[in-house]
């Protein structure tokens, strides 16, 4: 609803002027003589913006409030059209007893929501990425032009540097053209440094991504990247109508290892049974390290029984090793772990498929340790 002010609603009308609706009589306008007005205003858009800065100033002024941003923001809302809601809280509060104050404009500024300026970190990273690229490919671009315009100029100038007897704007061509290749070569070198250093940030971003997906101690992918591979193998295999199972390992009587022989000789224990189920990963048998001593694995391609003899063959290498403390020569002692096997599509979902395997390897733990169960 368009509300015109009359004569008997002089706060309205004086809320008008400020906003350059109100005709120079001090009438209201018909609604075609504000559209012919507005139509002038985009022919003449300093006048537009001579008005707004008028009409803001002017409501700064007749209502004593300070010339400060945040009141000039406030203004700038109401009368460039940007903040409707902001122009009616204007108009009513014209109209009250209580006038356009400070103090009512403070509260109003501090009743404004905070604006969020932060993505998620993906979005941010992905952001970044497309920046660089866009950046790199600019700064290579300008470096070329530069180079290029340097050798010409460059030419230029010693052909001007050896003529004899050109008179004096000959001679301040010369200099003129030598400052200005040296400051071209000095603006190919600063876009230069700014590639690479566009690159390192590259490197920088990648080395970090990497990192948040990889186990520090065994370089295996850690419980994060597990899952999004999980996901993505799981919609993959359906899509192929492929086997998928999943399965958990633990090492069993981890706290006896850690209690005897320390837990830097736990990290070594740790590293070989990761080595030991890596020999087994390939592009379709993926293996990550879920959290202490417990590891993970995805089967693409293998039902529950297959993919529980592969690690159970795992599981009879590691067991006939004796192992030795290299910094006490202590025998470790025999060195097992104990699995457990589900289908993935055996259950509601990959997480469910999960929690079963989860709920195999503690019957494995249960009957007595370094063998492999499949749930049921």
């Amino acid at each position: 609803m368009t509300t015109y002010a009359t004569s008997s609603n002089e706060p309205v009308g004086r809320l008008l002027g400020w906003l350059g609706l109100k005709s120079a009589r001090g009438h209201d306008d018909a609604p075609g003589a504000v559209a012919a007005q507005m139509g002038e205003a985009r022919d003449r858009p300093h006048e537009v913006r001579s008005q707004l800065a008028h009409s803001i100033m002017s409501f700064l002024l007749d209502n004593d409030l300070d010339i400060s941003p945040a009141n000039l923001v406030l203004a700038h809302g109401a009368f460039s059209g940007t903040n409707p809601k902001l122009a009616r809280q204007f108009a009513a509060r014209s109209q009250s007893a209580e006038g356009i104050t400070q103090p009512w404009l403070d509260e109003l500024v501090a009743q404004e929501p905070e604006q969020q300026g932060r993505a998620d970190l993906d979005r941010l990273m992905a952001k970044l990425e497309t920046d660089l690229d866009s950046f790199q490919a600019s700064t290579r671009q300008a470096r070329s032009v530069t180079s290029d315009y340097g050798v010409e100029l460059a030419q230029h100038v010693s052909d001007l540097e050896q003529v004899e007897k050109t008179g004096r704007i000959v001679s301040n061509l010369a200099v003129l053209a030598r400052t200005m290749l040296e400051r071209t070569r000095k603006a190919e070198d600063d876009m230069h440094r700014s590639e690479e250093e566009a690159k390192a940030l590259r490197r920088s971003l990648a080395r970090a991504k990497r990192d948040a997906e990889i186990d520090y101690l065994t370089g295996l992918p850690n419980r994060r990247a597990f899952e999004a591979l999980l996901d993505r193998h799981h919609g993959e295999a359906r899509a192929a109508c492929e086997a998928l199972s999943v399965a958990f390992c633990d090492i069993d009587e981890f706290k006896k290892i850690n209690d005897v022989h320390g837990h830097d000789a736990g990290d070594r224990v740790i590293k070989m049974i990761a080595d030991t189920l890596a020999h087994i990963s390939n592009d379709h048998c993926h293996v990550a390290r879920h959290g202490g001593e417990e590891f993970v694995m995805l089967f693409r391609g293998l039902t529950p029984s297959e993919a529980a003899k592969q690690l159970d063959d795992a599981r009879e290498r590691l067991s006939a090793r004796r192992l030795i403390n290299r910094k006490t020569d202590e025998p470790f002692g025999q060195i097992t772990f104990s699995g457990g096997v589900a289908d993935v599509f055996g259950y509601a979902d990959p997480r469910a498929a999960l929690k079963a395997a989860d709920e195999a390897l503690y019957r494995a733990k249960e009957s007595g340790r370094n063998r492999i169960e499949i749930a049921a």
